[in-house]
């Protein structure tokens, strides 16, 4: 069975080593290298990033349907 690689070795190792969750952080900090290095990324307080669209609300105890309660929130 062929096996078909369309990335390099180097590129792959890259891709492998790379910080996984450091976009949104507000500080990263590395400790170590190779394959024992580890990524610290530090949210803030305060520190808010909404991912998609806001909730849309759920039915309040009246049946009448209530807003998302971060409406807004991180934007």
């Amino acid at each position: 069975m062929e096996v078909k690689q369309s990335r390099t070795a180097e590129e792959t190792i890259n891709r492998r080593m790379r910080n996984s969750g450091g976009e949104e952080a507000d500080k990263t900090i590395k400790s170590g290298n190779g394959v024992r290095r580890v990524y610290h990324n530090i949210h803030l307080h305060g520190h808010q990033a909404q991912h998609g669209e806001d909730h849309p609300g759920e039915p309040g105890i009246d049946g009448a349907m209530r807003g998302p309660a971060d409406q807004g929130a991180g934007r």
